[in-house]
């Protein structure tokens, strides 16, 4: 069985030389052809040499700290985790340096602190701070133990021909083969999922097993332990990935889950190219990584569901993936990506990467709207992404009409977060997590993930009776999914429509989310549309969560300043303080706030009696582990059937610089809606006389015509959305788009 491709071998020599062809595998038992000379890539490929220059580095101070191969003892963030984090990466880059440079005390530097792990490994048992039913060995989860061998593994295929025949055998059984039958006939629990866990450890064993030429590991990895195909690598790649690319735990998670996915994937193409992994499933794979990307903003992941904020495409997970998707499509757009994270892999294909980066073969990654579906077969929901340009700095709606996302999902059906003029306006929490902060629950998720992060009241949609989605039970909502109902990308009318029943007993709700692009307006409106229909009398809440500081509100308010009250007392309202309530009117439902250098005004058209709540997070938390962050709710109660109607509008500019303020009040002058037969009219009456409507009909079969009257005026259009502008008061609306149903 030949030799992991993740060395550098034959292809360095041949990329070196000018060939360009296929990165191929070396021959079955051929040991691997060094080059010895880094000047070349020194002097003309800086992202490949400063790559080079980070690991040596980092090798430099791990052997300057000597032989460290503690017990195991602490959880994530601990002493112990961290140094066996920082071992396996050693031994990763050691390897690689090896294979670069030709210098042998690299190799020996690996091979010393194997010989360490082969003394320990024998002797442990489950992880003394483990948590949970799946504990590893070397860590506190069995995931960390998976990580661990991807790493190391490849470090050690780099070293592997170096070494005695005796050395080679004690590593051989007493690390990687023992740690390969732990993480699969000794963990089934983990190994025989279908979730990212499990592909970690899929990965592991499956790339041992080509390293030890262990026919028996790589057929577990890739077809479950009784080889059936039930589990396994291959049907993780047929369940987790919808036929677009989605990952059904969401951007993050994906992020997380890609690396095993194509590190593995890589080493099976290296080594039974006849499997053509990466056209398995019409190429889900690379549909995945080019995915991955278009799931940020300004290079940061959405935070859907167990998310961090601040996680983005510079990732060690990202580096390898644009490498390897690059060297398998020579896709230009991936260039571009990996000039924007200033890193590379030291592998053949970074080096491939660096040297036509640095030939000046970028091309600008076409970040553009796009609706992924979730589920094996694009069926179950799908994330709407709406974006205004491919700048950075964009508007982009995003709306969350996915399915669960299974124990890492959140419920929040129908949500939305938007980003405008380069920031995070309308957002999403996240997780509640300090990862591998030892003093926040040793860096695992926080008890508030639970109690506020996943629960509904957290994120921009509807709640029913202060309950969650599915009753906060993931399970129950793993089974059910939303339905896309229509997506509309092109123009200047971008649309989503969505609808999930049986979030709640007896519930339907449909919300459909525009982004209008509008002459004279710096950037789009966002229109919203929920409605809600219920079989007996309930109080729907609709959370908007904002980022920034309040400027105007339009209606009276009555205020708390001397005590906060708490809003509820579960399912996440009891991390709410009320700040201030009101019950505003039709004409002046306004908030108003200033983030960074733009103001947005939030416009309700709310029902009848509609209570709004101004909160914010962070009651009930004495360990300080929520951040506090500002809330808008509109209450109603007693109601069955409901219609929630709001426009969000960015508008002016404060510079702090020139202390000067422009168009710090709304442009809009009213906000109308009317329901027909089988359609919703809304309106939108801008301060210059102009008049905007939307026309959303019931049904979304693109071919329909549909007519209604707004003020004694005939609207027509054909499909799910029509728009129509006045210019003038009182001149007759003109159609301006007739929208498709994709």
């Amino acid at each position: 069985m030949p030799r992991l491709q993740t060395t550098l071998g034959l292809t360095i020599a041949m990329l070196l030389a000018g060939q360009a062809g296929a990165l191929a595998a070396a021959p079955a038992g051929a040991g691997p052809v060094l080059f010895r000379s880094a000047g070349p890539i020194q002097a003309d490929y800086p992202l490949f040499a400063g790559e080079r220059r980070r690991l040596a580095e980092l090798v430099e101070a791990a052997r300057r700290g000597g032989i460290q191969v503690p017990v195991p003892r602490d959880p994530g963030g601990g002493s112990s985790h961290e140094q066996h984090k920082r071992n396996y990466m050693a031994i990763y880059a050691a390897g690689l340096l090896y294979r670069v440079t030709g210098d042998g005390a690299y190799a020996d530097y690996a091979r010393r602190l194997l010989l360490e792990y082969a003394r320990l490994y024998p002797t442990l048992g489950p992880h003394p701070a483990a948590s949970g039913d799946s504990p590893g060995r070397l860590f506190w989860q069995s995931l960390n133990d998976s990580v661990w061998l991807v790493y190391a593994v490849q470090g050690y295929d780099a070293i592997r021909d170096s070494l005695s025949d005796e050395d080679r055998r004690t590593i051989d059984e007493q690390v990687f083969r023992p740690m390969s039958t732990f993480l699969s006939e000794g963990q089934p629990q983990v190994f025989e999922l279908i979730h990212n866990h499990a592909t970690w450890a899929c990965a592991a064993v499956g790339m041992t097993g080509y390293v030890l030429r262990d026919d028996e590991l790589v057929a577990r990895a890739l077809n479950g332990l009784d080889k059936s195909g039930r589990t396994g690598f291959l049907r993780q790649v047929e369940q987790l990935f919808s036929p677009d690319g989605y990952y059904t735990e969401g951007p993050y998670y994906q992020r997380y889950a890609l690396q095993p996915f194509v590190v593995f994937a890589q080493a099976i193409e290296a080594n039974e190219p006849e499997r053509r992994i990466f056209e398995y499933r019409d190429g889900v794979l690379l549909k995945a990584i080019r995915a991955t990307v278009q799931l940020t903003q300004g290079g940061y992941f959405f935070p859907l569901n167990d998310a961090l904020r601040d996680k983005s495409l510079k990732t060690d997970e990202l580096y390898q993936a644009i490498a390897i998707g690059y060297a398998a499509t020579r896709d230009p757009t991936f260039l571009s990506v990996a000039q924007w994270q200033g890193r590379t892999t030291l592998t053949p294909e970074g080096l491939l990467v660096a040297r036509d980066l640095a030939e000046g073969k970028a091309r600008p990654f076409p970040f553009a709207s796009r609706l992924f579906r979730d589920g094996p077969a694009g069926d179950r929901g799908a994330v709407a992404v709406l974006r205004a340009g491919s700048d950075e700095r964009g508007q982009t709606l995003v709306v969350k009409n996915s399915a669960q996302g299974m124990g890492h999902g959140h419920f929040d059906k129908l949500g939305w977060m938007l980003y405008d003029d380069g920031a995070a306006v309308v957002t999403d929490y996240g997780a509640a997590r300090f990862l591998n902060v030892e003093s926040k629950d040793g860096g695992r998720y926080l008890g508030e993930n639970q109690s506020w992060a996943r629960q509904t009241v957290a994120h921009n949609t509807l709640v029913v009776n202060e309950t969650s989605h599915f009753d906060g039970q993931w399970r129950v909502g793993e089974s059910i999914a939303p339905r896309q109902l229509y997506f509309a990308a092109d123009g200047p009318t971008r649309v989503s429509t969505a609808e999930v029943e049986g979030a709640y007993p007896e519930v339907r709700f449909r919300r459909t989310l525009a982004q209008l692009e509008v002459d004279g307006l710096a950037s789009p409106l966002v229109v919203d549309l929920l409605r809600v229909q219920g079989s007996e009398p309930a109080q729907y809440d609709l959370p908007l969560h904002y980022a920034g500081h309040i400027t105007d509100v339009g209606f009276p308010l009555h205020s708390h300043p001397a005590e906060r009250p708490v809003l509820g007392k579960a399912n996440g309202y009891q991390h709410l303080w009320v700040d201030a309530s009101g019950t505003p009117e039709a004409g002046n439902a306004t908030l108003t706030w200033l983030n960074g250098e733009r103001f947005y005004t939030y416009r309700m058209l709310p029902p009848a009696g509609t209570r709004v709540i101004l909160a914010k997070s962070g009651a009930n938390d004495p360990r300080f582990n929520l951040r506090r962050e500002p809330v808008l709710i509109e209450r109603l109660e007693n109601a069955t059937d409901a219609t929630f109607v709001a426009v969000l509008e960015p508008h002016g500019r404060y510079d702090p610089a020139a202390e000067t303020v422009t168009d710090s009040r709304s442009r809009i002058a009213a906000l109308r809606h009317v329901r027909t037969e089988d359609a919703d009219l809304v309106a939108l009456e801008l301060v210059d006389g102009r008049t905007l409507t939307l026309a959303i009909a019931d049904d979304a079969d693109a071919g329909k015509a549909h007519r209604a009257e707004l003020g004694g005026k005939p609207l027509e259009w054909s499909g799910h959305v029509g728009r129509f502008e006045a210019p003038t008061a009182g001149e007759p609306p003109r159609q301006e788009l007739a929208a498709e149903r994709p």
